[in-house]
C-alpha cells in the first residue's frame, strides 16, 4: 500500500507532483462552482491519482480534498433530481473518492465496502450516527494516537461486526503483520471468523479485493481459524483464538490484539476466584503474544468491576509503569442521560426507547437491576456489594395517602454539571413512610438544576429544603433563594455541612436501613424517565468503593437524615392529634 506522506515528505517530491498539488485546490474550487458537471470532478479525481503516482506517497491534503468532493456530489445529486442524465457519473465520481481513501481513513472504507449494496442492507451506513465515535477511536488507534482503545455496549448493537470490518482493513493494509483476535469461546470466534471471511472472499457483496487488489488471500485454515494473507506466513495475518485455547507458541501478535467478551457471563463474574484466575490467563496467555508494536483493544460486557477490562484499566489508570500510555475509553449506554435509545438505528435495526424500558422493567421486576446496568449501561457492579435491590425497596403507584401529610421537605445533593449530578427527591411523610412522588436529578448547569428544584418545591408544596453545603456549593443555596422569591414562594432553605468524620459511603450505608424500610418509590410504571436514572443510580450503589455516581443514594441519605436524625437525638414525626 502507498504510504502516507510526512510534512518533510512532501516538501521533497518533484516538482511535477509539486505543481499539480498547487493545481488540485483550483480544480476543486471549479467543482464547487459547478457540483453537477462530473467531468471537473474526473479532473479532480485524475489529478489526484497522478499525484500519488508520481511521489508514490498518498498526501493527507487528500483527505480534505475528498470530503470536499463528496459533499459537493451529494449536493449536486440533491439538485439534478434523481432522473437526470448525470447521476450516474456524480455517483462514479462519489464512489471513486470513497475508494481512493478507503485504503487510508477506516469510515471511507466502511462506506466502501458496501457501496453497491441496497441501503436498507448494508451494516455501517444505517448505523454510522451511533458509530461513528468508534470508527473515529479505531483510526486513532491504527494512527498511533492511542495505544488501547476500551468499549463497552449493549448486545446485539454490532461492536463485533465492527470489529469484522476493522480486522479485515488491517489485513488487507498490513498483509505481513499479525493480529490476534481472542474471545470466551470457540462459538464467538468462529462466528467472528466467519463474518471475516465473508467480507474479503464475496466480490459480489463487499468491495474488499478492489480496495486491496495487491494483497490475495494465500491459505485459510478453518479449524485453526487462520487467515494468511500475501505470503503464507508461520504466524498468519489474522488469527482467531478462544481464551481456553491454545495461544502460546500457536499464535503471535505486532499490529492488533483483541480481547472480545473475555468473560463469560454472570456465572463467572460473581465468582471472584473464577475473575482473578482469568484475568492471571490473560495476562499469561493472550497478552503475552503481544509485541512491541502491537495495539489492543478490550471490548465486551462489563459483568464485574473486576473483569479482564476493569482489571486492565486500573492497571493502566494506577499503575506509574503505564503512567505514558495513551489510551481511550467509550461507554455506549443502551439509554443516554435523556433516557433515549443510543441504538435506534434506521431501517429498524436496532432498538428503540420502548424496547429498552421494556427490558429494564423485566430486569426490575426479577431484582436484578445489577445485570441490567452491566449487561445495557455499561456499568458493573459488584453484586456482593450492591446496597440497594429493587426486592429490599418499597413502592406504590403514585397515589399518596389520603389525608395530610405531616410534611414535605426535599433534600438537595448539588452540582454544578459537568458530569456531576445534582440529585434532590421530594419527600412527603405520613407517620414514618416517605413517599417520593417526583426527582431532580441531571447533570445540566446550575442554570437549569436550580430551576428544577424551584419548580417542584412549587408543585408539590415544599415546606422545606435542605442543601448540602461547602465552601464551592453556598452559591447554589443562594441561587435557589433568589428563584424562590422570584416566583413569590416560601420555602424555608436550609444549608448544612456534610460530615468531616464521616465518609460519604458510610453516610449512606448508616442510612440503608431507613431507606429501605420507609422510603416509598414510585413503581416502574409510574416513573419519569428522570425517576428512573435517579432509581438507576441508587442501585449501582456499592460498597466495594468504586462509585462513580452516588449522587441519588447520597441525596437520600439527606433526607433520611432530615426525618431520623437531629444533632444526636433521635426521634420521629408523626401527625398531630389537634
Amino acid at each position: 500500500m502507498i504510504p502516507v506522506a510526512t510534512w518533510q515528505e512532501e516538501r521533497e517530491i518533484s516538482d511535477e507532483a509539486k505543481r499539480l498539488l498547487d493545481l488540485a485546490p483550483l480544480i476543486l474550487k471549479n467543482v464547487g462552482k459547478n457540483d453537477t458537471a462530473p467531468g471537473a470532478y474526473q479532473d479532480m479525481l485524475c489529478v489526484m491519482e497522478e499525484i500519488r503516482d508520481i511521489s508514490g506517497l498518498y498526501h493527507k491534503r487528500f483527505h480534505g480534498w475528498n470530503r470536499s468532493l463528496q459533499r459537493y456530489a451529494k449536493a449536486g445529486l440533491k439538485r439534478v433530481g434523481v432522473r437526470d442524465e448525470v447521476v450516474g457519473d456524480l455517483l462514479d465520481a462519489y464512489g471513486k473518492s470513497l475508494l481512493m481513501e478507503a485504503p487510508y481513513d477506516f469510515d471511507q472504507y466502511m462506506l466502501y465496502m458496501e457501496y453497491d449494496r441496497p441501503v436498507e442492507n448494508r451494516f455501517y451506513l444505517p448505523r454510522k450516527r451511533q458509530l461513528k465515535p468508534i470508527v473515529d477511536a479505531l483510526q486513532e488507534l491504527e494512527d498511533g494516537k492511542i495505544a488501547e482503545l476500551f468499549l463497552s455496549q449493549p448486545p446485539r448493537t454490532g461492536k463485533t461486526t465492527l470489529l469484522d470490518f476493522f480486522f479485515s482493513w488491517e489485513a488487507g493494509k498490513y498483509p505481513e503483520c499479525s493480529n490476534l483476535y481472542s474471545s470466551c469461546s470457540d462459538t464467538v470466534t468462529t462466528s467472528f471468523y466467519n463474518g471475516l471471511l465473508e467480507l474479503m472472499r464475496d466480490p459480489f457483496t463487499y468491495h474488499w479485493q478492489e480496495i486491496f487488489p495487491d494483497a490475495p488471500i494465500v491459505k485459510l485454515n478453518a479449524d485453526k481459524q487462520t487467515v494468511n494473507v500475501l505470503t503464507d506466513s508461520r504466524f498468519p495475518t489474522i488469527t482467531c483464538r478462544s481464551i481456553d485455547g491454545t495461544l502460546n507458541g500457536a499464535c503471535d501478535c505486532d499490529n492488533i490484539l483483541c480481547g472480545d467478551d473475555l468473560c463469560k457471563g454472570i456465572e463467572q463474574a460473581v465468582n471472584k476466584d473464577v475473575m482473578m484466575k482469568l484475568w492471571q490467563k490473560v495476562m499469561n496467555d493472550l497478552d503475552s503474544r503481544a509485541k512491541q508494536t502491537a495495539k489492543r483493544i478490550w471490548i465486551g460486557t462489563r459483568w464485574s468491576l473486576i473483569d479482564p477490562i476493569g482489571s486492565r484499566l486500573d492497571l493502566l489508570e494506577n499503575d506509574k509503569a503505564f503512567e505514558n500510555l495513551k489510551y481511550k475509553v467509550i461507554n455506549l449506554p443502551a439509554l443516554d442521560d435523556k433516557g433515549q435509545s443510543n441504538f435506534n438505528y434506521k431501517y429498524n435495526k436496532g432498538f428503540s426507547t420502548a424496547d429498552y424500558e421494556k427490558k429494564r422493567a423485566q430486569f426490575e421486576r426479577a431484582g436484578d437491576m445489577a445485570s441490567w446496568l452491566a449487561q445495557y449501561m455499561g456499568s458493573p457492579v459488584e453484586r456482593s456489594g450492591s446496597l440497594f435491590t429493587a426486592e429490599d425497596m418499597r413502592f406504590y403507584n403514585g397515589q399518596l395517602p389520603e389525608g395530610e401529610p405531616a410534611r414535605i421537605f426535599m433534600a438537595v445533593d448539588p452540582a454544578w454539571g459537568g458530569g456531576d449530578f445534582c440529585a434532590a427527591p421530594v419527600c412527603v411523610q405520613y407517620g414514618t413512610d416517605i413517599f417520593v412522588p417526583a426527582v431532580v436529578y441531571t447533570d445540566a448547569d446550575k442554570t437549569m438544576s436550580t430551576k428544577e428544584i424551584v419548580t417542584l418545591i412549587e408543585k408539590y408544596g415544599v415546606s422545606t429544603a435542605r442543601i448540602e453545603a461547602t465552601k464551592t456549593t453556598m452559591p447554589f443555596a443562594d441561587e435557589v433563594r433568589v428563584r424562590l422569591r422570584e416566583a413569590g414562594l416560601v420555602c424555608s432553605i436550609e444549608t448544612k455541612p456534610a460530615s468531616t468524620t464521616v465518609s460519604k459511603e458510610d453516610r449512606i450505608k448508616d442510612r440503608a436501613p431507613e431507606i429501605k424500610e420507609n422510603f416509598v418509590f414510585l413503581e416502574p410504571r409510574a416513573r419519569t424517565r428522570t425517576y428512573q436514572r435517579f432509581m438507576d443510580n441508587v442501585y449501582s450503589f456499592t460498597l466495594q468503593g468504586r462509585n462513580k455516581h452516588d449522587d441519588a443514594p447520597d441525596s437520600l441519605s439527606m433526607a433520611a437524615d432530615m426525618v431520623f436524625r437531629r444533632g444526636n437525638i433521635y426521634g420521629q414525626v408523626f401527625k398531630r392529634f389537634f
